[in-house]
This record gives C-alpha cells, sequence and structure tokens, in this order.
C-alpha cells in the first residue's frame, strides 16, 4: 500500500470520528500546551534576574567581606575583611581597572521641611558610583572626590525621594536633615526603578565618608580603617577579567597579610551570578518540563485505548482489507498511521496553545516569559514518540488478526 494511500485512510478514520478524536487529542495537546509554557516561565525568569544583574552595571567584580574570617580574635593585625582604603589601592594600583565603588548603607529617618520620612535608606558611595552602576543625573549634580575627600555633608537623592520630600519644589539648594546631621541637596538622579527587591529611586546619596563619619562609625576605625561590606570593581572592556581578580587577590592578600588560600574576602563576578542563577532556574525548568511530560504520557495511554476500541470496532474491516490482499505490514502501519496523525495534530495543537498562553501569561501577569524554540521542537518530538510508542501495541494487534476469525466477527 502507498504511503500516500495509507495517510489518506488514516485522516479519514479521524475525521470520520471528530468528536472522539479530538477527545483524544486533548491530553497531547494539554501536554505540549504546558512543556512550552513551563519553560517559557522559566526561562522569562531567567533573563528577567540576568537582566537585572547586567542592569547594576557592565564587566563588574565583585569584592566581598568573607564573614567567616570575622569572629572573635580575628580583628588583630591587617586581617579582618575589607576597608575602605582597600578599594583607593584597588583603583591606583590595580591595571585594567575602570572605576572602583564603595557602597556602604545606613538607615536613618529623613525630614525637609514639614514632610519627614522615617528609615530611609542612605547609601554612601564614592564619584565612580554613576558610571559602574549605569545612572544618570537628572538636575545638578554628583559629589567629587574632594566632595569626598574634605567629607562635604551634601546629598543626592533619587527621583522618587525627592517628590516625596519636596514635591514640585526644586530640591537642588535645599536642606534635609538625615538623623541629626544635615546635609544640602546638589543633585536628583534619572529614574532608575527597582532591580532585584533595591528601589534605587528612593535612595539619599551621600559620599561615603561622610556615612562613615556620621552613620556607621566602627570601633576599629581609627586602628585599622572604617569596614566596608563590598567593594565594586568595573573592568575595562580591554582589560582580561582573569589577570584583573588576580591582581586583585595579590593586593587585597598582601594588605590583608593572608595566603591566597586563605583569603578574608571573596571576589565573583557578574557571570558568576548570573551561571549561579541559571543552574536553580535550570533545575526548575528540567522539574516542571517533567510534571508537564505526565500529560503527554496520560494523551499517550488515551490514544492506545482508543485505537485498542477502533481495532474491535473495525475488526470485519481489517478481514475484507486482509482478504483483497492487505498484507499484515499494511495494517500494522494504518492503524500506527492514525495514532500518530492523532499525536502530531494534538502536537501542532498544543504548540499554537502553548505560544499563546505564554504571551497571553505575560501580559496578564508581573511574570515575563520567553518562549524557547528548543522547547517547542521538544514538545513536537515527545508527541511523536508518544503516538509512536501507545500506537504501536494497537497496530500490531490489528496486524495480528486471523482474516476468517476477522471477517466473522460480528
Amino acid at each position: 500500500m502507498q504511503p500516500v494511500e495509507v495517510l489518506r485512510i488514516a485522516w479519514e478514520a479521524i475525521v470520520k470520528n471528530k468528536v472522539r478524536s479530538l477527545l483524544t487529542m486533548l491530553g497531547i495537546i494539554i501536554g505540549v500546551a504546558a512543556v512550552i509554557i513551563m519553560i517559557a516561565i522559566s526561562a522569562g525568569t531567567e533573563a528577567t534576574i540576568s537582566d537585572q544583574i547586567t542592569s547594576l552595571g557592565s564587566n563588574l567584580i565583585y569584592v566581598t567581606t568573607s564573614f567567616s574570617r570575622m569572629g572573635p580574635g580575628m580583628m588583630s593585625g591587617n586581617s579582618g575583611g575589607l576597608i575602605y582604603d582597600d578599594a583607593t589601592a584597588i583603583e591606583k594600583q590595580i591595571s585594567g581597572v575602570k572605576g572602583v565603588v564603595v557602597e556602604q548603607e545606613a538607615t536613618e529617618p529623613v525630614k525637609a521641611g514639614e514632610v519627614s520620612l522615617d528609615s530611609i535608606t542612605i547609601s554612601g558611595t564614592s564619584p565612580d558610583f554613576l558610571a559602574v552602576r549605569s545612572i544618570t543625573v537628572k538636575d545638578g549634580r554628583y559629589f567629587t572626590a574632594t566632595d569626598v575627600q574634605e567629607t562635604k555633608k551634601v546629598a543626592v537623592l533619587g527621583c522618587v525621594l525627592a517628590q516625596e520630600l519636596f514635591g514640585d519644589t526644586d530640591p537642588i539648594g535645599q536642606s534635609v536633615l538625615v538623623g541629626s546631621t544635615r546635609l544640602t541637596v546638589i543633585g536628583v538622579l534619572d529614574q532608575k526603578g527597582t532591580v532585584g527587591e533595591v528601589d534605587y529611586d528612593a535612595y539619599l546619596y551621600t559620599p561615603i565618608s561622610v556615612v562613615l563619619q556620621k552613620f556607621n562609625r566602627t570601633p576599629f576605625g581609627r586602628i585599622r580603617g572604617d569596614l566596608v561590606r563590598m567593594i565594586y570593581v568595573q573592568v575595562d572592556e580591554s582589560a582580561n577579567m582573569d589577570n584583573v581578580i588576580l591582581q586583585i587577590q595579590i593586593l587585597l592578600a598582601k594588605r590583608h597579610d593572608v595566603s591566597l588560600d586563605n583569603l578574608d574576602f571573596t571576589v565573583t563576578t557578574q557571570q558568576d551570578v548570573i551561571k549561579t542563577q541559571e543552574s536553580t532556574t535550570a533545575a526548575f525548568r528540567s522539574l516542571l518540563a517533567w510534571v508537564a511530560g505526565v500529560s503527554l504520557i496520560v494523551g499517550g495511554i488515551g490514544i492506545m485505548n482508543i485505537m485498542l476500541v477502533s481495532v474491535t470496532e473495525r475488526t470485519r474491516e481489517i478481514g475484507i482489507r486482509q482478504s483483497i490482499g492487505a498484507t499484515p505490514n499494511d495494517v500494522r502501519w494504518q492503524f500506527l498511521t492514525e495514532a500518530l496523525l492523532m499525536s502530531l495534530v494534538g502536537g501542532l495543537i498544543g504548540i499554537v496553545v502553548g505560544i499563546g498562553g505564554s504571551r497571553l501569561y505575560s501580559a496578564v501577569s508581573d511574570m515575563r516569559t520567553v518562549i524557547v524554540p528548543s522547547s517547542i521542537l521538544l514538545a513536537f518530538g515527545s508527541a511523536a514518540a508518544v503516538g509512536a510508542f501507545f500506537g504501536f501495541y494497537p497496530a500490531n494487534r490489528a496486524a495480528q488478526l486471523d482474516p476468517i476469525d476477522a471477517l466473522r466477527h460480528e
């Protein structure tokens, strides 16, 4: 029997029982759509996290204090974590560094005129903050290296905080009371938005020297220097990232009097953070895909069940075909093709539903979805495999029917 003839007969059998065929394909449709939607949600989450990390700046290295070395007895000598002077040393002594930023935060009440706000985050930073964080100034200016060195009591406001404190009044030149310290507003930043759980537009920015002196003074500051939690290093695009990291490790290990095998700080890159997030979301995505794949298996069982019913209903038809020359292989291919067609048609419908469902989910929710082309191929290929696997047994059973017994079947 010609392949075209096999396809025609199989399609006619499916169309003859439209409702039953559609209900049979429903499991495949749901399974394929679920695989596409679940992977799209997971990939969207991964892309959102990656965008948030890269939006903080490009080619960044994070130098972080290792808190495991900050216990009792670890503050003697030069060891015990990062200090503000480490950032200055990195900026002056490491080649390939484009900018260095130190951020130290405090939480204080802020008052401007009659407006009082509680628990505002005060971020002490250095002049390279704008370039490293890819933030621009909307009005006024940002503080300079001189402002930091002279511990000038100046402030730059996030756009949301400026609106809350001053409304439509120009805040440049106005003063704000931060805790018990009065600062002069010299600038307002452009909108940055929320990155992760940090709303940069609601921050008050001031020279890090002001924060260390007024809000975060430590008992060991005069002895060792002011402790800082993290140093951000922006690497020049032409520099070798690994080489810069090694230079930083050697420099700080020497300054802290520790060995390279026993550092009291850690050095990571944006790519390290992104890869960690990707490994987490990849495991979650695999779990979702397996859960969605169960629907495909259920759909395949449904196809096998209906095909067995079809073989029973068409036993006499099988006998007639065999009596006029159809071989067992012809019968087998006829029913196997019918099962495959139902799976493939169900798979195509499932792809349309999956793509549409992914876009609809993204439109009605706050979560981003990214349709992954490989998920479409995976889902459709799985549907075809399920159809072939679960359709083989009924097709083989039909091929093994005895022609005489089949003709006698009522």
